[in-house]
């Protein structure tokens, strides 16, 4: 028995390695296509179902224990309320095809699997390994940023999966003033991982000594801002900075924060593309209030005349200023968000029913799985917050890694949670998969900590 539950340890242990590798970093290739969506099965799939085997051996001896935990039971409540709206979609509302909803609800199954995983392997090794994990997400990082680089310089391909054609695994080409997405499938995906991990690595800078140690995270993170400027994601810049300078503040390094934010911002100051995008919300804001100042004034001294000619001039277009992402979201995805919601309350229209993007996981919420999945996932999003702050401060009896990790995540976390107004972070696989993983090991770590057995 001893020596299953080694191997065991061993292979949850590769598992997880796998996970950071593998996730991230393989395209978005189709392996079987599923008629009538975007959505296809592809190869971290399987590894994910691989990976919920692990999790079934070792969970099912011990069950009811694992479910008394305020964060399982949540996941548990959140998944039957899903399940609940799809019955209601499919036989109701008729509001989604039975097989696309039921694939949508397993994948939120599967995005839970890697929680599992870490919080499996931490509780059984006390916390060791986390060093090694740290290290592989740091390869990842390189070989992120080399593809990149190559999409941007050497004409790699890109793979992304934006339309039904794309998703097809069609390999497109960079070309100038588009964003760059490396191995991800879309730029805001990117993004939003590097606001994820990299505050763990800014967090480890600050803490570890050792040149060589310093050296190999500064090349991480800079590579990450590399990644991120070319990414042109604007709320993902703004997030990334909170969520580094969180980090840091919980680490208690004040001064440091004023280096990381200099930095940062004097990295990012380089990319043209980065500044247009964000010049051109002033641009828009302040061509409004030009076109809309002078008519209110206008309209307010204009004296009543006598029309004489009756001729009719051809009126002068309405110029139109717009940003045309904040358009986007506030015409059509948002208003869809809600208009599903209006149709069904309680449990929404369904998981799949209001489309590919919503551009706003909170309202995404709202249309798929209505008021109740909404308290369901914020149930999750609570039990999780409360349990990271039984650690803070971090407590000085926890190692240089863990408590740069534990700080690092509750930044980025910080990061994401506001990244969620603008895109649906918590739908994305690749992103989702790596933010449970990490969750898994955060919590992994507290409950070593506290030795809790219901946090």
């Amino acid at each position: 028995m001893q020596k299953l539950l080694s191997q065991l340890n061993v292979l949850t242990k590769y598992f997880i390695a796998a996970i950071i590798l593998v996730v991230p970093l393989y395209p978005k290739f189709p392996a079987i296509r599923i008629p009538g969506t975007f959505v296809s099965v592809r190869l971290e799939d399987f590894l994910l179902a691989a990976a919920a085997l692990i999790v079934l051996i070792n969970l099912l001896p011990r069950w009811r224990e694992v479910f008394r935990k305020r964060i399982e039971r949540s996941m548990v409540i959140y998944l039957v309320v899903g399940a609940t709206s799809l019955l209601s979609a499919i036989f109701l509302t008729q509001t989604v095809v039975p097989h696309i909803g039921f694939l949508h609800w397993i994948r939120r199954i599967e995005y839970f699997v890697p929680f599992f995983l870490g919080t499996i392997y931490v509780g059984r090794n006390k916390g060791k390994g986390l060093e090694f994990f740290v290290k592989t997400f740091m390869v990842t990082f390189i070989l992120l940023l080399v593809y990149g680089f190559g999409q941007r310089y050497f004409d790699w391909p890109v793979i992304i999966t934006q339309n039904e054609e794309y998703s097809k695994g069609v390999a497109l080409r960079w070309i100038p003033g588009s964003h760059i997405n490396s191995t991800f499938a879309g730029h805001y995906d990117l993004a939003t991982f590097l606001v994820l991990v990299t505050p763990i690595f800014v967090s480890l800078l600050f803490t570890l000594k050792g040149k060589l140690t310093r050296l190999s995270l500064l090349i991480v993170i800079f590579s990450s801002l590399w990644l991120l400027a070319n990414s042109v994601s604007r709320i993902s810049v703004f997030s990334f900075l909170i969520s580094g300078s969180i980090a840091l503040f919980l680490l208690k390094k004040y001064k440091e924060i004023a280096i990381f934010l200099s930095v940062s911002i004097i990295f990012f100051g380089f990319s043209t593309g980065l500044l247009a995008r964000y010049a051109r919300i002033f641009e828009v804001t302040k061509e409004k209030l030009l076109y809309q100042i002078p008519r209110a004034v206008y309209a307010t001294e204009e004296a009543p005349v006598r029309r004489i000619n009756i001729s009719t001039p051809i009126p002068t277009p309405i110029p139109i200023f717009e940003d045309r992402s904040t358009s986007i979201r506030l015409n059509v995805e948002w208003p869809r968000a809600l208009r599903a919601l209006s149709k069904n309350p309680l449990l929404g229209t369904g998981y799949s029913s209001i489309t590919l993007a919503t551009d706003n996981d909170y309202l995404r919420l709202f249309g798929e799985v209505g008021i109740l999945g909404f308290i369901a996932f914020s149930l999750i999003l609570l039990n999780l917050v409360r349990t990271i702050l039984r650690v803070i401060p971090i407590p000085k009896n926890l190692n240089s890694i863990e408590s740069a990790f534990l700080a690092g995540l509750a930044g980025g976390t910080t990061g994401i949670f506001i990244n969620a107004i603008f895109i649906d972070v918590f739908e994305a696989s690749k992103f989702a998969i790596i933010f449970w993983l990490l969750i898994g090991l955060a919590v992994g770590l507290v409950r070593k900590y506290k030795n809790a057995q219901i946090i």
